[in-house]
C-alpha cells in the first residue's frame, strides 16, 4: 500500500516534471487567479460597467499557461 500511494503521488509531478514545491507553487497561483476571476465574474454580474473582461482575460491567460507549462 504505502508503494502504491508513493507511486499515486509522485506519477503526476513526473508527468509535469516538476518537484512537489513546484507543483504546489503552481497549482496554489493558478488557484488564487481562479478565485480572483471568479470575484471578477461575479462583481461584473451585479455591476456589469466593472471587470467586463477582467475575468475572460484571467481564463485565457490560465488557459495558456497550463498548455505551455512543459513544453
Amino acid at each position: 500500500m504505502p508503494n502504491q500511494l508513493a507511486r499515486l503521488f509522485t506519477a503526476h509531478l513526473r508527468a509535469v516534471d516538476e518537484t512537489y514545491f513546484e507543483h504546489l507553487r503552481f497549482a496554489a497561483t493558478f488557484s488564487a487567479k481562479l478565485f480572483a476571476a471568479g470575484f471578477c465574474a461575479l462583481v461584473h454580474a451585479m455591476l456589469p460597467f466593472i471587470f467586463e473582461k477582467t475575468a475572460s482575460g484571467i481564463i485565457n491567460d490560465l488557459h495558456h499557461r497550463m498548455h505551455n507549462r512543459s513544453k
